[in-house]
């Protein structure tokens, strides 16, 4: 299994290469040389796009992993606890007291919203006992909601509605060399994660058994928080919002492997890159020449994909 994921990663990978409305075909790469267009766009736009899919759908399914550890739950993940509204509303501010800001700064204060998020979440969920897992979401949902709204609601009054747009759709159509580039520090996060793989997969089994181990377990749910919140802010700032893909990629890796931290991180982070780059060739191909958004075809599959999972044969989620 493993080795189809990783085959199948390098032939999407190669294709994801030439597909597109500019004529980049290995024959042009030939006939053009090193200083050809189509070599131009290879370097600038193809490569660029492909490396900073993988990197995406790699962060997105270990940030839901690390908050499913967190939470003691399969069925939350950035998207459905707040995170990414939380993070939003930071770019908004952002936008609107530092207009000028870099886009590194940007995602910092995203980053920092985010990690407010994951932390109210958490609150909350601890504050609210839930006895029936899927209700967990739904708290989460309706936060998010709410952070979603009174958002929306100041961007609307600042007449800032379109800028938010453009980093709330998720995209890759304007990923390019020098705007890419962010997406690199959450790859830094999940090396982060698998060194700390251990510790996450102790937490997971409460709160009580990881500290009757002698673990920190404040210390290793803040380094969590951290990687939830770094990877959320700097895919937003690159891509913008996908939804559910760190709720079902982490599930159907636990369906084939079990629960290891550790060995589950390379299967979450493969099977994820493969997801998205997959959604992402059916976002550029089902309309060419025109793209489709990839968070709608992301949205519709991993919607599906929810639904299996809430529904399968033999589940006891609800």
């Amino acid at each position: 299994m493993g080795a189809l994921i990783g085959v199948s990663l390098v032939v999407l990978a190669a294709v994801s290469l030439f597909v597109g409305v500019s004529d980049v075909t290995p024959a042009s790469l030939l006939e053009g040389g090193a200083d050809g267009t189509a070599a131009f766009l290879l370097a600038a736009s193809r490569v660029p796009r492909t490396v900073a899919v993988l990197l995406t759908g790699a962060s997105l399914g270990i940030a839901g992993l690390i908050l499913q550890m967190l939470v003691r739950n399969k069925f939350v993940e950035p998207g459905t606890t707040g995170v990414t509204e939380f993070a939003t509303l930071g770019m908004l501010v952002a936008i609107v007291l530092w207009p000028g800001l870099a886009v590194m700064g940007k995602m910092g204060v995203a980053a920092a919203f985010g990690l407010v998020g994951t932390w109210v979440f958490l609150r909350v969920v601890r504050a609210v006992p839930v006895r029936q897992l899927v209700l967990v979401p739904l708290v989460g949902i309706m936060l998010g909601g709410i952070v979603g709204a009174v958002t929306a609601f100041f961007a609307y009054r600042l007449d800032l509605l379109q800028s938010l747009a453009q980093w709330s759709q998720g995209s890759f159509a304007t990923v390019m060399a020098g705007r890419y580039e962010y997406v690199w520090i959450a790859g830094v996060m999940v090396i982060v994660a698998w060194v700390a793989a251990d510790r996450f997969s102790v937490i997971g089994l409460g709160e009580e058994f990881a500290t009757n181990l002698g673990l920190d377990y404040r210390r290793v749910v803040a380094i969590g928080m951290v990687i939830v919140a770094v990877i959320t802010a700097a895919v937003l700032v690159t891509a913008g919002m996908i939804p559910f893909l760190g709720l079902v990629v982490p599930n159907i890796v636990s369906l084939i492997i079990g629960d290891n931290v550790r060995r589950s991180i390379p299967w979450v982070a493969g099977l994820g890159a493969l997801f998205v780059l997959a959604c992402d060739l059916i976002a550029r191909t089902v309309r060419f020449p025109y793209e489709i958004p990839l968070s709608v075809i992301v949205g519709v599959v991993g919607a599906g994909l929810f639904l299996w999972l809430l529904l399968r044969k033999g589940s006891r989620a609800h």
